[in-house]
């Protein structure tokens, strides 16, 4: 990056923004088949509200209608019942959509081109005046700067990753919508997008994250909704969501006898640990008061929690 190039800097809108970001109510869509014998039902009545930058990760299996809702909330289909506010406003109003930046799955991008001619072309469609030292250091935020004067067509599959966040995150946008950002970055290039996006955050922006590598999710969105089926079966802030009630996990100091915390109803666990059923304070308490009484130092106590692979196949087995 040159010297004269400032550094890209996420910046907040001026003006009154809406509270929430997107309001999903009763949200469904049906692909009519040939004389509607073959008809598919990809949501099936979606009620979804999320504040002014959440950070929210849609997680589900294969054919569950993640791609629909993503479609729907962009505006490049339209809903067979519901409605859909993304912003205040509707997703087909263009400038709504201005304020959107959106990463696709599948990126298309034009091998000839160079990334800041297509950064600037972008630009243009999108009616926004930038300028190149600008997009440069934008170029360089998400880790492209070495490569601005290379055709797109020799990146590597991070490289045009990189390229497409940004592009998402061109205009700096109200919302961002990214589906699988992270899709061929190596570790720590995983680690420099979980640290572009928590900026994003930081400026007020709203992240909604679609992606099959549930670790990202849960390092980065706080709240998670899981879609199966075309219904939205779980929704909330994680911590609620991953703890395991009424379990509680215990690691106790290492000369504990284990004998005595099962006679004292503590359970085995992996990892050294120990897991308590209670479902309230007293009962937790009361079995804490048995495993010191009997010489037991307790060095580490909180709510046992799935990760969200766990919370998943949770969510799925409840609804099959």
């Amino acid at each position: 990056m040159s010297p004269s190039v400032v550094p890209w800097m996420p910046m907040c809108r001026a003006g009154t923004q809406p509270m929430t970001s997107i309001e999903v109510s009763g949200l469904s869509k049906t692909y009519t088949g040939l004389f509607r014998r073959h008809d598919r039902q990809a949501l099936r009545g979606v009620d979804l509200t999320l504040p002014r930058g959440a950070a929210f990760g849609l997680i589900g299996p294969n054919g569950a209608g993640k791609t629909t809702f993503i479609k729907l909330l962009l505006g490049i289909i339209r809903p067979t019942a519901g409605t859909v506010r993304v912003l205040g406003g509707s997703p087909e109003e263009p400038a709504v959509r201005a304020r959107i930046g959106y990463l696709p799955e599948r990126l298309h991008l034009p091998a000839s081109a160079m990334p800041l001619g297509f950064l600037e072309g972008l630009a243009r469609l999108k009616g926004l005046q930038v300028l190149e030292t600008e997009l440069e250091a934008l170029l360089a935020h998400v880790g492209l700067g070495d490569v601005i004067g290379r055709r797109i067509g020799g990146f590597s599959k991070g490289m045009r990753q990189r390229l497409g966040l940004a592009a998402a995150l061109l205009g700096k946008p109200d919302l961002l919508v990214l589906d699988e950002p992270t899709d061929g970055i190596d570790p720590l290039g995983r680690v420099e997008v979980r640290r572009i996006l928590a900026g994003e955050l930081e400026r007020g922006a709203t992240l909604f994250l679609n992606s099959h590598l549930l670790a990202e999710t849960e390092r980065i969105c706080d709240t998670v909704g899981i879609l199966s089926g075309g219904q939205l079966v779980r929704f909330g802030r994680q911590e609620e969501l991953r703890r395991v009630e009424p379990r509680w996990r215990v690691r106790f100091a290492p000369e504990v006898d284990g004998a005595v915390l099962r006679a004292t109803g503590f359970t085995h666990a992996e990892g050294g640990t120990w897991t308590c059923e209670a479902t309230d304070p007293r009962e937790l308490n009361a079995a804490l008061a048995r495993a010191r009484a009997a010489g037991a130092l307790v060095v580490e106590l909180a709510h046992e929690t799935w990760d969200l692979e766990g919370l998943l196949a949770n969510a799925l087995g409840a609804t099959a």
